[in-house]
């Protein structure tokens, strides 16, 4: 079994809850009614949710005691003019409790607990404000979910009478907050992160955006859960400077019973501690749906070049270095952007490569040494030929799909890439979806969704600045495929650098040697560091962390085996920097072996050069990280007495 549940019960606090609700049903009659709170197993976040004298429903966040939005809006319009975010009546309410764990496929924990109060409350719109002749829903619930790491909620169109299909044209959600809190959002996916004022915010920003709250928690705003429903984008509100709005990408056709995605606020006492609260995300998806996911294989990926020799080469190289699978990226059945070309067929687009590719013949090379083929297909013929595709690509034994150049943001195109992985599941192939898709948590439900791009990445060349600002924001809500290099000279950053990221940068499907070739490897001593890279995790701690300045992140595998060992990442952006890594999270007592890589020379005058050194350390043991600019730092610890 993919999770394991442990249902503990309701506590007293959710029964306090319970008894805050009744209290509200008793006084639903009146035109505004006491607020309806959900406080978090451990009182560290709640909702409060009351309805103004017009009927107007609005809900407020507080962390630590600490109120964190003010009153914000609630709501949903539909394409007739109904309207259900004013007018309206509470009818009734209810409450919950959930105290469990589970255990994903791949992650960067091995148990995950889920563990929330959640207060659902029930809204009609009153007989004088309804449209008698309306179609549109009349009945309204909003399910909100308190966790210690934040707050989550979801809209629910109930099954009511003459009600059927309907059309959401906009949505009355806002983020009020309670003063001018500086903020990082890009307005590109794979774009820079801008550090500014809510007051400054211009045009649509990415999910999840992070605010920075003055003396109190970091937040982010996100959504989870997206399946079928239109993306979310987030804007200043034009009325309110200090209110934050979604921007839906199309309006949104379903039928009742029918739920939306979650909007959460995300909440940690510092930029570092959110990074390990991002599971919150996963825990407002759906357990695994499919049966047996066994053949599910992460792994580290080496992209090929186009031809039976060059890709033998690369699966060859691959196997040195402990890697998983290998790429046979856009160009292998013609060119990816002509709608002529066929993805049934093997036909190297010779403006990509030479060729002669023997599919079948690398297929059969990879087979015999444990290694999967990765295949690219772009959009165009994924979603003309996807039907024809996954058997045949079934018989031919391929590992997996990188969906290229991807449509996102309607409706439409939102459920046919879900649908598209489900149809992958059916026949056992694994996806890693690129170029603007973001995740929303949805590898829960479907674990084939390995990775997805939505990131900018080393196909960029991005600063370091920029790749020290990811884990604190692109990473929360979920893997990213920032396709790291290592000997390609364009990287703005040092080697070691790039040592770390594969450490820090969470991606079940993780590309190494982007731009590289085969024949480039030398058996460098610090690539000690990719062999022992994992792409899934038993725990991750983040040591120290500053938003776009530094991050040291410490990732544990294959815990309780012989194989059972620690991988340490520090990276840096500006100046040289000194870290020190206390190794506190070791087990007492027992004595590890520490391969460390560093920059050669933290002064900058060896980007790249790595030092390689050995060590015995402990528990009690504190490594210093000596970080040229833009450089990093790499630290492989293995138990000596197991």
């Amino acid at each position: 079994m993919l999770r394991q549940q442990r249902q503990i019960g309701l506590s007293l606090l959710s029964l306090a809850c319970g008894l805050l609700i009744q209290y509200g049903l008793a006084n639903a009659s009146d035109a505004s009614v006491p607020p309806l709170t959900a406080v978090s197993p451990g009182g560290v976040a709640s909702v409060e949710f009351s309805i103004t004298e017009r009927g107007e429903p609005q809900y407020s966040v507080f962390y630590r005691g600490k109120q964190v939005t003010a009153p914000s809006a609630l709501g949903l319009t539909f394409q007739d003019g109904v309207q259900l975010d004013r007018g309206l009546q509470l009818s009734g309410s209810s409450s919950d409790s959930r105290r469990s764990s589970w255990k994903p496929l791949v992650g960067e924990r091995s148990e995950i607990e889920d563990e929330y109060n959640s207060l659902t409350v029930h809204l009609k719109r009153s007989s004088s404000t309804s449209k008698q002749d309306s179609s549109s829903p009349r009945q309204l619930d909003i399910e909100f979910r308190a966790y210690d790491s934040g707050i989550a909620f979801c809209y629910i169109i109930p099954e009511q009478e003459g009600v059927d299909s309907f059309e959401i044209v906009d949505e009355s959600t806002r983020f009020r907050f309670t003063a001018d809190h500086m903020c990082w959002s890009s307005q590109k996916v794979e774009g820079e992160y801008d550090h500014i004022h809510l007051s400054e915010l211009e045009g649509t920003r990415g999910r999840p955006m992070v605010v920075e709250v003055e003396d109190g928690p970091q937040l982010a705003i996100g959504e989870a859960r997206l399946v079928d429903f239109s993306r979310m984008e987030l804007a200043r509100d034009s009325e309110h400077e200090l209110t934050i709005r979604p921007v839906l990408g199309s309006s949104v056709g379903a039928n009742a019973p029918y739920k939306t995605p979650w909007r959460y606020l995300m909440m940690a006492d510092s930029a570092s501690s959110l990074i390990e609260k991002n599971d919150l995300v996963l825990n407002l998806n759906d357990p695994c749906e499919i049966e047996d996911p066994s053949w599910i294989r992460p792994g580290k990926v080496f992209r090929s070049t186009l031809s039976t020799r060059g890709s033998k080469a690369a699966i060859d190289v691959a196997v040195k270095l402990n890697m998983q699978h290998i790429l046979l990226d856009a160009g292998w059945y013609g060119s990816e952007f002509s709608e002529e070309s066929d993805a049934t067929t093997v036909t190297v687009d010779p403006k990509r490569y030479d060729g002669p590719l023997d599919l079948r013949e690398v297929v059969a090379y990879g087979r015999e040494r444990n290694l999967g083929v990765i295949l690219y297909v772009n959009r165009r013929h994924l979603e003309t030929q996807l039907d024809t595709l996954l058997p045949l690509f079934k018989e031919w034994g391929i590992a997996g799909i990188k969906f290229g150049f991807v449509r996102v943001g309607d409706q439409k195109w939102t459920q046919w890439v879900h649908e598209s992985v489900k149809k992958c599941a059916d026949h056992e192939i694994m996806v890693n979806i690129h170029d603007h898709y973001l995740p929303t948590g949805w590898s829960r439900t479907y674990p084939n969704l390995l990775t997805q791009e939505g990131i900018g990445g080393n196909e960029q060349m991005p600063t370091a600045k920029h790749n020290v600002t990811l884990p604190f924001i692109r990473f929360l809500c979920g893997p990213g495929d920032y396709t790291v290099c290592y000997y390609n000279g364009r990287i703005q950053t040092t080697r070691a650098h790039q040592l770390a990221a594969s450490i820090v940068y969470f991606s079940p499907l993780q590309h190494l040697f982007w731009y590289d070739r085969p024949e480039m490897y030398r058996g460098e001593p610090e690539l000690e560091v990719f062999k022992e890279l994992s792409t899934t995790w038993d725990d991750t701690k983040v040591i120290n962390g500053e938003m776009g300045s530094y991050i040291t992140i410490a990732r544990r595998a294959d815990a309780g085996t012989p194989n059972d060992r620690w991988l340490v990442g520090s990276m840096n952006a500006g100046e040289r920097r000194q870290l020190e890594i206390p190794l506190d999270f070791l087990e007492p007592g027992i004595t590890y072996d520490a391969l460390i890589c560093s920059d050669k020379a933290p002064d900058g005058t060896a980007k790249t050069k790595v030092d390689v050194m050995r060590k015995e350390v402990t528990s009690k043991s504190i490594l210093t990280a000596d970080m040229a600019s833009n450089g990093g730092h790499a630290i492989v610890l293995t138990p000596r007495d197991l």
